[in-house]
């Protein structure tokens, strides 16, 4: 059998290499997915930056670690707290002690992202004079980069300064260093200081203060500026890569299995020729495993071979896209190669082994029918795997309506339901395809001439046909339509709550993420016929069931202007109640009831017990929680709503607030622009980048294996074609017959698709209106269509060509050849 079976290869080579192609794309596609995911698990190890010249760093408490019966848990605190005073004079005891401040600084002229200094902390970087000299008045700055030269005046928020001095730019900051006195009145605070003294001396003297760390050696870099970014600029790549990784895995096995048990249902009179000749149901199963296993182990080798070639390129192209950090590159990883050849060789056999107890199957007498019409396309196992994948969906789904609905509108959750039910509908594809086919070729049946009622007829006889080309335009229409409706759905969600929340007639940010000042503040509210509700950003931590440590996004704001520039989704309880020893939470929390006091931790790690005072719906999941502005020590305001009083004038009113915030670069929104400016998200470079990642490579998979299986298909019909011809169809007659076909086709894949797609986002729908949110569905027609467009594209291009090809031998040559 090992011989026929390469004779096999040789003689429907057409067939072979359809499945090598499928195969080796699909491996390749797992191996660079692996690649990039292996690569995202572990960032580089990074040398101190800021603080390379540093003997020693005492940074305050900067993490909340909270013991359990299960060990210690931890959070990094939203605030963290200064190094006490009774420290700091032990430290100065031992040594020299230096304050180390950092400020928001906005300079005309200047790059956005400037951080002010005091000079005496430069010798630690170290920053060395180019040009100019220290600073030694407070209007005297020295500055990195070349953006300023000595000599000039600049104007910044912080006053007009001179700048006196230049040092060279460093790649993690933009700096500006003043006076050591200066610095001090613009940033009273300190949270790490450097120290010249005795290691052990310096650890005995913060030993007490809870949270207090000495740095020392590599671990100053916990002193440079945004220490953690590289472990979260890894967790968000792992995110992507993961959820790239899992679309174009669902969409190789889903493919590579489609086309190998098509490759294989192609050859049913074969198979009744060999059992004519003899051949036991065994030996043809062995037969089809041994052809299998050829293909699958060459195909797998070249998938790996275009993995490692692809995988550079892929990662070029995040870096460039900035999804990723410029220091991001594929390492050296082993596993992903075993994994992507194993499981391509997996999926080779299982995708033949269905096919091939079919094929054993096949009676002798099969290979005497000259009818191409198929029956018995629904096994009992086909049946049955595909209704219980439906009913899961559906059942799956009902349960999470009813228990979380929450839980459907997270990313894992509208991410993998389409493949659930794309799997399904594509197991029942045989069902419906032949009253599917029939329905959508009703009118082209009933025009003039035999052409409609051919392509009906050709279409529904040829369900396994048929549904193996449908497969790869369902699979790229469903994730069209799926992932990107559902993320345009959930923002459309989630701006809709943000206008029912916001009451205020504008809303005022400050610029580059900084925040404002009591200065501002008392300028805003002189504006008059305003009502100002200053809100700042903050967080508070709660331990559920006495072992989860859970961090919630909190906003501090005043009851009174709160109540008057918002309108919270108040499901018990009233905003006005809010008070400094109290808390509004919403329904997600575990104790959630108006009067229970609930033990928390602040932004700064400070541990309370509050009443609540009220208690909000769920919404989208981004209600969060509320404080007073005492409860959120060290919390800067970076969001001001304003609401106007009866009769004032709105106009006159945002003249009085742009000028109120002018200085300081603030920017003066109606309800209307900000809405605008912070939804969609989609309309974010970097967002749209990663949807592309996730589902542009799939799709390009599927539409590559979409022209692969339509020339399987066509390169099997030349005896058709010809006979045709024989009938006296003309060659332009049959290659529009292709086309026709071909674009029935790919409506029946359309038509499933857009099903899954449907059913996807009515869930998700169904979910938003149970958290109390009403939104539209956002189907997403123009990446859809596009999607449909290149498949018809493809489709027609993949089934005219052959089939031109092929005709132009006489039609006597074509219906004479053997199968």
């Amino acid at each position: 059998m090992l011989s026929v079976a390469l004779g096999t290869l040789r003689t429907r080579w057409v067939t072979c290499v359809g499945s090598f192609v499928a195969l080796s794309l699909g491996v390749a596609l797992t191996a660079v997915m692996g690649l990039a995911l292996a690569s995202s698990l572990e960032a580089p190890a990074r040398a101190p930056e800021r603080f390379a010249a540093a003997p020693i760093v005492v940074k305050g408490a900067d993490t909340l670690r909270v013991p359990t019966p299960v060990g210690v848990r931890a959070r990094k605190l939203a605030h963290p707290r200064a190094v006490p005073a009774g420290t700091v004079a032990k430290l100065g005891r031992l040594g020299d002690v230096v304050a180390d401040r950092s400020f928001t600084v906005r300079a005309r002229g200047g790059p956005k992202d400037l951080v002010g200094h005091p000079w005496s902390t430069a010798a630690f970087t170290p920053y060395r004079i180019d040009a100019g000299r220290p600073p030694r008045a407070a209007d005297e700055v020295v500055v990195s980069g070349d953006w300023a030269k000595p000599g000039e005046r600049v104007r910044t928020d912080r006053g007009a300064v001179r700048v006196v001095g230049t040092v060279a730019r460093r790649d993690f900051e933009n700096a500006v260093f003043y006076t050591d006195a200066r610095a001090a009145q613009l940033s009273p605070g300190s949270f790490q200081f450097v120290v010249d003294a005795d290691p052990a001396a310096v650890r005995e003297a913060v030993r007490g203060s809870d949270g207090v760390r000495v740095l020392t050696g590599v671990g100053r870099r916990y002193a440079d500026p945004a220490p953690d970014r590289d472990s979260e600029a890894l967790t968000a790549m792992n995110a992507m890569f993961g959820t790239a990784g899992g679309v174009s895995a669902f969409v190789s096995v889903f493919v590579v299995a489609s086309t190998f048990a098509f490759a294989v249902a192609q050859r049913r009179r074969e198979f009744g020729l060999l059992r004519t000749a003899g051949a036991t149901p065994v030996q043809i199963r062995r037969m089809v495993f041994a052809e299998a296993l050829v293909v699958g182990v060459l195909a797998s080798a070249t998938g790996c071979l275009i993995g490692a070639f692809g995988a550079p390129r892929l990662v070029g192209w995040v870096v460039d896209g900035d999804l990723a950090p410029s220091w991001f590159t594929i390492g050296d990883h082993i596993w992903p190669y075993h994994l992507a050849f194993w499981t391509g060789l997996l999926i080779a056999l299982c995708g033949a082994a269905a096919a091939s107890w079919r094929a054993g199957r096949t009676g002798p007498a099969q290979a005497l029918r000259e009818a191409s019409v198929d029956i018995g396309t629904m096994t009992r196992g086909r049946r049955l795997s595909g209704l219980a994948l439906l009913v899961t969906a559906v059942v799956t789904l009902c349960l999470a309506l009813v228990t979380d609905p929450g839980e459907l509108l997270h990313r894992k959750t509208y991410v993998s339901r389409p493949m659930l039910l794309i799997t399904a509908v594509a197991l029942l594809a045989p069902v419906v395809v032949r009253p599917l086919t029939r329905l959508i070729t009703w009118l082209p049946a009933r025009l003039p001439g035999a052409g409609g009622m051919l392509v009906r007829e050709n279409a529904a006889a040829g369900v396994r046909r048929t549904a193996a080309i449908a497969a790869p335009v369902l699979v790229a229409v469903a994730l069209a339509g799926s992932l990107p409706g559902a993320t345009a759905t959930l923002n459309r969600a989630r701006a809709s709550e943000t206008r029912q929340q916001t009451a205020a007639a504008f809303v005022i940010t400050p610029a580059d993420g900084a925040g404002f000042t009591t200065a501002t503040l008392r300028k805003l509210r002189e504006v008059p016929g305003v009502e100002v509700s200053a809100t700042a950003s903050s967080a508070v931590y709660a331990l559920e069931d006495g072992t989860s440590l859970i961090e919630s996004d909190a906003r501090a704001a005043d009851p009174g202007p709160l109540a008057a520039t918002t309108r919270l989704p108040i499901s018990s309880g009233r905003t006005s109640d809010l008070d400094d020893d109290s808390i509004i939470v919403n329904e997600e929390w575990q104790r959630h009831t108006v009067g229970e006091r609930v033990r928390v931790w602040l932004g700064d790690g400070t541990k309370r017990s509050l009443r609540i005072a009220a208690v909000m719906a769920t919404g989208t999941g981004d209600n969060g929680v509320y404080v007073t502005p005492r409860n959120a020590p060290g919390a800067t305001v970076d969001r001001i709503d304003v609401a106007l009083a009866r009769g004032a004038d709105a106009d006159a009113a945002a003249t009085g607030l742009r000028a109120a915030v002018h200085t300081t670069g603030g920017h003066v929104f109606t309800k209307d622009q900000w809405l605008r400016a912070s939804y969609p998200e989609t309309a974010n470079r970097t967002t749209r980048l990663g949807l592309l990642l996730v589902l542009g490579v799939a799709l390009l998979y599927t539409v590559i294996s979409l022209a692969n299986t339509m020339v399987m298909a066509t390169s099997d019909r030349v005896r058709d074609l010809a006979v045709l011809r024989l009938a006296g169809a003309t060659t332009w007659q049959v290659l529009r017959l292709v086309a026709a076909e071909a674009l029935t086709v790919v409506t029946v894949g359309t038509v499933l698709g857009l099903l899954v797609a449907g059913l996807n986002l009515a869930g998700m729908w169904s979910a938003l209106a149970l958290l109390s949110v009403w939104a539209t569905v956002e189907i997403p027609w123009p990446t859809i269509g596009t999607v449909v467009g290149v498949c018809t594209v493809v489709t027609v291009i993949s089934a005219v060509v052959p089939a031109a090809f092929a005709l132009r031998r006489r039609a006597v040559e074509l219906a004479g050849l053997r199968e």
